[in-house]
């Protein structure tokens, strides 16, 4: 027999965590003393000590690794949590894999630019929304003030209820002078009023590349700028409509030089 010290020096496992293995049932001592109270091992309890700690290597929890032990488990259910367990480790070795991406992306920019960047760009999963929207081609980006008028004069004639800060769609899937396809979007709580051009419509979840642009539309070109860097150096690609949450919008609508806008660019994106 070996005494707790003793048998924590061959084991190579702490007295502490011997004696929480011991009030968890995983490993009761092969003898306790019932005057001193001390807990004595045999040398053949080394095997199940070892089987605990290759089970606890793999990722199981204690909790889990007791009816392992207790022969409770079939091969199969087994084999059941060793794929469970080997997806849940794919799962955070991808999630690692493009933290180091964007790591590597970034450490790029700052070697380019010589200074840290003037936006960070976050992936955000977006919920699906019900909408009020109003769609037209318009003459040009700054000309988007009509559209709103006409989504708010519309909704101001009824109770309705808003659910969060306006948003624009942008249809076109690349960069245009003239004859832009926009969407102005108000999202809704309860029922959405309908008249004339005012639609009501469920605006699509979906993955988003994010970034905050504070500072007047005029200059909102910057924040797009870093935005597709970003996308195209980490690996992902467009695959959706920009939008535009208009957190703080411009003092008097359609104003492209308020300086307090604040103005957040979503892109629906996927890896490449």
């Amino acid at each position: 027999m070996l005494k707790i010290g003793d048998f924590s020096r061959l084991s190579q496992v702490s007295i502490e965590t011997l004696r929480h293995y011991d009030a968890l049932g995983l490993l009761k001592p092969a003898e306790v003393d019932k005057f001193t109270g001390y807990r004595y091992y045999a040398y053949a309890q080394l095997g199940r000590l070892n089987r605990i700690l290759a089970l606890k290597d793999l990722g199981f929890s204690l909790e889990q690794i007791a009816p392992v032990l207790e022969g409770e488990l079939s091969a199969e259910q087994l084999r059941g949590m060793l794929k469970l367990k080997r997806a849940e480790i794919e799962q955070r070795i991808d999630a690692e894999q493009d933290r180091l991406t964007r790591i590597e992306a970034r450490l790029r920019q700052i070697e380019l630019e010589t200074k840290m960047p003037n936006y960070e760009v976050v992936i955000k999963k977006v919920e699906s929304m019900r909408v009020a929207a109003v769609r037209a081609i318009i003459p040009a980006y700054k000309d988007q003030a009509p559209l709103w008028s006409e989504l708010y004069q519309t909704l101001g004639q009824h109770a309705a209820q808003f659910a969060g800060p306006c948003i624009t769609v942008y249809h076109d899937e690349d960069y245009k002078e003239r004859d832009v396809d926009v969407e102005a979007c108000q999202p809704m709580r309860g029922a959405v009023p309908v008249a004339g051009r005012v639609t009501a419509r469920e605006l699509a979840g979906a993955t988003m590349a994010s970034v905050i642009h504070h500072g007047p539309y005029l200059t909102i070109h910057e924040a797009y700028n870093a935005l597709n860097r970003w996308i195209d150096a980490n690996g992902y690609q467009i695959v959706g409509s920009a939008r535009e949450v208009n957190l703080q919008p411009p003092a008097e609508a359609g104003l492209q030089t308020d300086p307090n806008c604040v103005t957040e660019i979503q892109f629906p994106v996927e890896k490449a």
